[in-house]
Order: C-alpha cells, then structure tokens, then sequence
C-alpha cells in the first residue's frame, strides 16, 4: 500500500463540538482503482477533489454502491470497529448485483485499519463521539456506452459525527411510491435507492412526517422498511420486523437488534406485517412501540403514524424496549461491556 500523509493537518481548525454531519471529512483517504481486470495496488492521500471526465459511466448510468460504518474511541484509547465483516460481505453483495468486481477483503480492511491509524486523532472519546466511515466503489470509466464499465474507483471517507439523539419521528406509511419492487436492487446499497426516496419523502414532509415507511410495491399492504432504516414494532411483549428479501436491506443494526432482543429473553417475530395488522393494535392499544433501527441512530423511536389520513399516535410508556437495546449495543460498540457475539473489531 502506497502512503501519502498531508503536510497540513484540518484537525485543529475543527470544532468538534458543533458537527454537522457528514460535512467535516478527515486529512486523508483510501483509495484503489480498477483497471486492466484487476484492483490495483491500494493508496491513502491526502483527502481532496477528485478529477474526472464528464463522460465517466456512473454520472450515466449510476454504477455506485457504498457502506456506512463507525470507527468507536474508548476510554483506553483502543479503536473499534462494529461487525465490518458485515459491511464488507455486503458492499461485494451490492456490488455483484451492479456488475461492479468485488473488492478484496485484504484491501479493504488493511485499508480500513491504515487510514483511522493515520487518522487516530479524529476519533474522540465519549459515549456517543464516534467517527462516520464511508467506503464505496463507482464507475470511472469515460464513456456513455450502455454497458458496465471497465473501470472504478474504491474509496474510503471518514467524518467525525458528535452523539446522535435521535428525536422521536413521525411517519407516514406509502400507499403509492414504492421503495423497491421484487427483483431489483432494493436489498443493495445502490446510490439510486436512496435518490428515489427524495420525492416521497419531500411529499410527507410537506404533511408534518418526517420518514416514510415504504410498503410492498404489489399491494401495498405489507410493512417493510421505515425511511433509511429497518423498522421494528412492539406489540404487547412481541417484538416484530419484516423479513429481509430483495426489496429490503440487511441492515446489520437490524441484525444486532434482534440478536440482543433474543439474549434479553424478548420474543422476536420475524414475518411479513400487514398495515391492518399494526392499525388494529394500534386502536386496541396493543402496539407499545415503534422503532427504526440503523448505523446513524442505533435506534430512533417513531412517535405516531399516518396512515388513510388518520394519525396514529403511540403510547408514552416508561423504560421503553428501544431504549435499553440502544444502550446494550452502544455499550458493546465503545467496548463498556462483553462481547459475547464477538462483534467488535481492534483497529
């Protein structure tokens, strides 16, 4: 691997305690190219532009996948990461789905490990600081043949993100736009799934909700996925979440959330739901929570949903579910507690 440290640091011109996110981006970046069949040798640069043609394939035909990960600081000084092998069978399973070569584990994670070496100090300590990590691969080649390209570029990104407190949202539940319809690239990490939400969302926003959750592109009528994140729902001392498939992402937060639940003694329910299902628990006070669930927040609770017109409000309840499997997953993630799953990774 080749290395390129930059000759002057952003670090201290950054105030870590009012980060926008994803808008503030570390000294450095993990870069590798593929060209002439094969992934070249890996670089870590200095972060900057990049150039390109205007004709480069993914600015046509949206050859592009990407990651999201988070680089953790305890009270040692040790960095960890959280399940990356995940993240790392799932990019090559998004990549394969768009014709993209798949990236080699050995690069990926001696890139993984250089670049937040380099970067340590953008890392902070505290329940809740935590650095954002990007990786993703795109078409590089110029040209607007209709075809996958010959070429890409694989990437590694980090910014520093503060605690993130999700607020208590509002959804809407969709009855027209779909997020992903069977067969497609809804179970990917495809730039374009999360352009097309855009619009829906701008439409719910325009309502007073925040996130959508998308439904079933067939009938409309099954409960799949809440915004950008996994969604789960307490129904008495049940906990529910629809099953992943083609139209849904495996979302590894998701995945730890159930496995947590299951350790916890809480029954999981993994099945389809119906909208009907989750009205009629709603309106006989069975449903005592709603949740997302993903790499940003963890966990955000969902304070109401609108659904017909009519708005569907979720009990206030003491010692929520959410609330204490956020915490046991954070707590393992800054390495406050056991690691029984053996999920976290020393950089």
């Amino acid at each position: 691997m080749k290395i390129e440290k930059t000759s002057a640091s952003k670090l201290n011109h950054v105030d870590f305690e009012n980060l926008s996110f994803g808008s503030v981006f570390t000294d450095h970046m993990f870069v590798c190219n593929y060209k002439e069949g094969q992934w070249q040798t890996p670089e870590v640069l200095p972060y900057q532009p990049l150039s390109f043609e205007p004709s480069m394939s993914v600015l046509h035909y949206g050859q592009a996948v990407f990651e999201g990960m988070k680089a953790y600081k305890d009270d040692g000084g040790k960095v960890w990461l959280f399940r990356p092998d995940e993240n790392f069978k799932r990019i090559n399973r998004s990549s394969v789905r768009l014709q993209i070569p798949k990236f080699p584990k050995e690069y990926f994670f001696d890139g993984l490990k250089t670049l937040l070496k380099i970067d340590n100090d953008w890392i902070k300590p505290g329940f809740g600081n935590s650095l954002y990590v990007r990786p993703f691969v795109f078409s590089s080649q110029a040209g607007v043949q209709a075809s996958p390209a010959k070429e890409y570029m694989f990437i590694i990104i980090c910014c520093p993100v503060k605690a993130y407190y999700g607020r208590e949202v509002n959804v809407l539940i969709a009855e027209e736009y779909s997020r992903a319809a069977d067969g497609g690239i809804g179970f990917t990490k495809a730039a374009g799934n999360y352009a097309a939400q855009f619009y829906p969302t701008s439409l719910a926003q325009e309502q007073g909700y925040q996130q959508i959750v998308w439904t079933d592109a067939k009938s409309h009528e099954y409960l799949e996925e809440a915004g950008t994140m996994n969604i789960f729902f307490r129904i008495g001392d049940k906990l529910l979440t629809a099953p992943t498939n083609d139209r849904i992402l495996d979302g590894i937060t998701r995945k730890s959330v159930i496995q947590i639940a299951k350790d916890a003694g809480i029954e999981v329910d993994v099945r389809p739901i119906k909208i009907s299902e989750i009205v009629a628990s709603s309106k006989n006070n069975s449903l005592r929570e709603m949740f997302g669930s993903g790499t940003a927040v963890v966990i955000n609770p969902i304070k109401s949903f609108g659904y017909q017109g009519v708005n569907y409000k979720l009990p206030e309840i003491g010692d929520p579910v959410a609330s204490k499997l956020k915490e046991q997953i954070m707590s393992i993630q800054y390495n406050l507690t056991s690691d029984p799953h053996g999920w976290r990774f020393e950089v």
